[in-house]
């Protein structure tokens, strides 16, 4: 498992994308989410107090009534482009684990102030290495060498990512995947 922080929420023409940075490491792990979960993420890494509690906050408010804790998040599955994830809770001295949207696990997490963990593999499958506050290169630059054409995929994919165009820097991540594994 490979620890996490929950670095932005962005909204994408896809919808929102919350994104999880390997906190030893260089790759991040976009995840599309909904709006109302996007929002309780966002509460919370912006400090907003809503005047009523939202659903997330209210889950909290109840175990904490029940000393119940969150031991950990784990996103934990990918399956047909769709991440799962689980809550390890703790409750009188039993740990159980409960299925989750990593949304709301996420969401959960922050309120808690759990860590966050990604299984290897998914971060490996589906984690990108993007380029936090760097000068984006000229669209225009041409590199003076012929590139291979894993090489032209990453250019595209960095430029996707680069302009939050999160759809395309997916399929491109894809392709660039499938013609490295067939090689």
């Amino acid at each position: 498992m490979i620890a996490v922080k929950i670095t932005q929420i962005s909204l994408s023409n896809m919808g929102f994308v919350v994104f999880l940075k390997e906190i030893e490491g260089r790759l991040t792990l976009p995840i599309f989410i909904g709006a109302a979960e996007a929002q309780a993420i966002a509460f919370v890494l912006e400090k907003v107090k809503p005047p009523r509690p939202l659903t997330h906050d209210l889950l909290k408010n109840l175990m904490d009534n029940l000393e119940c804790r969150i031991k950990r998040v784990e996103v934990c599955d990918l399956k047909d482009n769709t991440f799962y994830a689980r809550l390890i809770l703790e409750w009188n001295g039993t740990e159980i684990n409960l299925d989750s949207r990593p949304s709301d696990a996420i969401a959960l997490a922050l309120r808690f102030s759990a860590p966050v963990f990604v299984e290897d593999e998914i971060m490996e499958s589906a984690g990108m290495a993007l380029q936090e506050h760097e000068p984006a290169q000229p669209a225009t630059a041409v590199p003076e060498k012929k590139l291979t054409p894993a090489e032209a995929l990453k250019q595209k994919l960095d430029r996707a990512v680069a302009d939050e165009r999160y759809e395309d820097a997916a399929k491109f991540r894809d392709e660039l995947k499938r013609l490295t594994n067939s090689n």
